[in-house]
């Protein structure tokens, strides 16, 4: 029968396999307890997280608050400066903050005046008088200086691109470092004038080069060197051999 076959070894054996062994029972409690340790970390970083952005988002309001009361304040003290600089001409009191953009100032007399750092861009200065006056760091770029006096001025460190200065007179002028770039000084008078790194387009360079001559009586300078007339270097403007 059936049932006979059925030994007590038998029995136990399908008594012992029904349930499950106690590594096996040890190594689940092990797993389900690392588990929640996981979980635990992952819910508190997640907590500190949430945390940490809150923190960030009100120092980031703060300081974007604080940003715009001090923009606000800087551009009234840039207006106040602007203000003081024009009362007090210029920069430390040396110059001028003036505007004479596209203004007309033909035949106007401007001897010996400081206009460091002032603004001529697109001025008309046509037969003006600015003989012996300071333009140092001055914009004159697109202005109209037909004839206009320059003597003794000192134009260093000028803006003066595309500038017209035909016929204007530059005697012992100093226009070291100046930008006259696409400038047009047909006809100008240069004797003595001081071009030392100024900066002009080579067909410029050599006309005026056909009749430079003299020296600037304060920098001592020859004006066909300070053109660098006769030299055959090759430099920015390319070589210069004119005689």
């Amino acid at each position: 029968m059936a049932l006979n076959s059925l030994t007590p070894l038998s029995i136990n054996s399908l008594h012992v396999s029904s349930y499950p062994s106690s590594s096996k029972i040890s190594n689940t409690l092990h797993f389900h307890s690392k588990s929640s340790q996981i979980i635990s970390k992952i819910n508190s970083n997640k907590v500190t997280n949430v945390e940490s952005n809150k923190k960030w988002r009100k120092l980031f309001s703060a300081t974007l608050a604080a940003a715009v009361i001090v923009f606000s304040s800087d551009m009234s003290a840039l207006a106040d400066l602007n203000k003081f600089e024009a009362e007090m001409r210029g920069e430390f009191g040396i110059g001028s903050a003036a505007q004479f953009g596209s203004a007309d100032l033909r035949k106007a007399v401007h001897v010996n005046e400081n206009f460091r750092r002032a603004n001529f861009t697109s001025a008309d200065m046509r037969e003006s008088d600015f003989s012996g006056s300071t333009f140092n760091g001055a914009y004159m770029e697109k202005a109209v200086a037909f004839k206009a006096n320059f003597t003794g001025a000192d134009l260093s460190d000028t803006l003066m691109d595309r500038m017209v200065l035909n016929e204007a007179n530059l005697t012992n002028a100093i226009l070291s470092r100046t930008v006259l770039t696409r400038s047009d000084l047909g006809g100008a008078v240069i004797e003595g004038a001081d071009f030392s790194d100024a900066v002009l387009d080579l067909p410029q360079k050599l006309a005026l080069c056909k009749y430079a001559s003299g020296t600037n009586p304060v920098t001592g300078v020859s004006t066909r060197v300070s053109l660098g007339c006769g030299n055959k270097r090759r430099n920015a403007y390319g070589l210069c051999d004119s005689k």
